[in-house]
């Protein structure tokens, strides 16, 4: 259960990095709320995953599915390079995410 909501967290990262383009210095209101709320959670799950899980190993993991997701977001939706060398390198960072799982 802590791996869930672990994996949740870090997707709701992506949800608060995603929502920082459009906040606008926290001025556009409803994109300030997602962040927010997307932050509240996105840290909350983490720290209830920690509990379960090594902190160094919990927030590794959750940062590498934000850095992904986040590059993923960046590239399906915003149109930023997809390059063969990047790509591979996100492959390395899901490699290690895997890696740290098998071990934890």
């Amino acid at each position: 259960m802590a791996w869930a909501l672990l994996i949740l967290g870090g997707l709701f990262e992506v949800g608060f990095t995603t929502c920082l383009r459009f906040v606008e210095g926290f001025r556009n209101l409803p994109w300030t709320l997602g962040f927010l709320v997307s932050v509240s959670l996105s840290m909350g799950l983490l720290e209830v995953a920690s509990r379960s899980i090594p902190m160094g190993t919990a927030y590794a993991v959750w940062g590498g599915i934000g850095a992904v997701g986040t590059v993923l977001v960046g590239i399906w939706f915003f149109g930023e390079a997809a390059t063969p060398v990047r790509i591979l390198l996100i492959f390395g960072i899901v490699a290690c995410i895997a890696g740290l799982k098998l071990i934890a």
